[in-house]
């Protein structure tokens, strides 16, 4: 699973951005310190309960920094780890494991601190037939790493970006002027493969989303008795989504009135990082 995101051109790509923005052009402490190469190692360590995620990416920084660096891992993406536990031994010149060092950790605990979030909603649902999905609301040019982690987590993700499924909000409702000419359009503009899901507000939309025949209705800020009146009129008729401030203190209150699916940006904007470090450096 690692090497699906780690050796992508575009994951490649992202990375090294990354480093050049923390490397623009040297690093001035570690060459300060550390004039010739020299062989050593550095544990990966843990420092708070989570689920673990980015490994492979946390491993491309070195790489692409310096491919002879070597990373023997203990664990993998999806795995619960705890503090103090040991979770890689890496070993390299130990110039390249300084210089990469906040990159590669800004990666894995970004990743991480999304899966954790993810998980402890996702266990939530567990029972249910409800299934948790992230949104748009990414870090600009993380979206491929946030994405993944969310699955980690045990999430899965709704459209990648705007070319990846029709998504009928509010404004784009407005300039259409309505509901059913919005869903109209839609369906003589995309191909017959793309589902089209509407955003609606209020129950008279979403009568005129299930009436226009969209595939998904998205029940946006709407109360939970709402939205379960919304869902028992729509019977079937397409899929339901529940969204708008959606977290992990009141996710359960949704599982009981037979949504789909539950969206929520706060698995990617608002998850706090997992705590990792690299210890004990040392030459052999």
């Amino acid at each position: 699973m690692r090497d699906q995101i780690s050796m992508g051109l575009n994951a490649d790509d992202l990375i090294l951005q990354a480093l050049k923005e923390d490397i623009t052009s040297e690093d001035i402490t570690t060459n300060s310190v550390m004039p010739e190469g020299q062989e050593g190692e550095v544990s990966l360590i843990c420092k708070e309960e989570g689920i673990i995620a980015g490994l492979g990416v946390f491993e491309r920084v070195f790489q692409l920094l310096d491919p002879s660096v070597a990373i023997i891992f203990t664990v993998k993406d999806g795995d619960l780890v705890k503090p103090g536990q040991h979770l890689a031994l890496l070993r390299g010149d130990i110039r390249v494991l300084l210089s990469g060092e906040r990159t590669a950790l800004n990666f894995l605990q970004r990743m991480s601190g999304i899966a954790t979030y993810t998980n402890s909603i996702a266990k939530l649902l567990n029972g249910s037939k409800t299934k948790l999905l992230d949104t748009r609301k990414t870090t600009p040019n993380m979206r491929i790493f946030e994405k993944y982690a969310v699955t980690v987590g045990g999430g899965y993700n709704h459209r990648y970006n705007l070319s990846d499924g029709i998504l009928l909000k509010d404004n784009h409702i407005g300039a259409a002027g309505g509901v059913a000419n919005a869903v109209r359009m839609a369906k003589e503009y995309a191909p017959f493969v793309r589902k089209i899901e509407v955003e609606v507000e209020n129950f008279d939309m979403v009568k005129e989303a299930v009436l226009a025949g969209a595939d998904i209705i998205m029940l946006d800020n709407m109360s939970v008795e709402e939205m379960k009146e919304a869902i028992e009129y729509i019977d079937g008729r397409a899929q339901t989504e529940c969204s708008g401030n959606v977290t992990k203190e009141n996710v359960e209150n949704y599982t009981s009135i037979g949504v789909d699916f539950i969206s929520s940006g706060a698995l990617t904007h608002s998850s706090p990082i997992l705590d990792l470090s690299l210890k004990n450096l040392h030459s052999v």
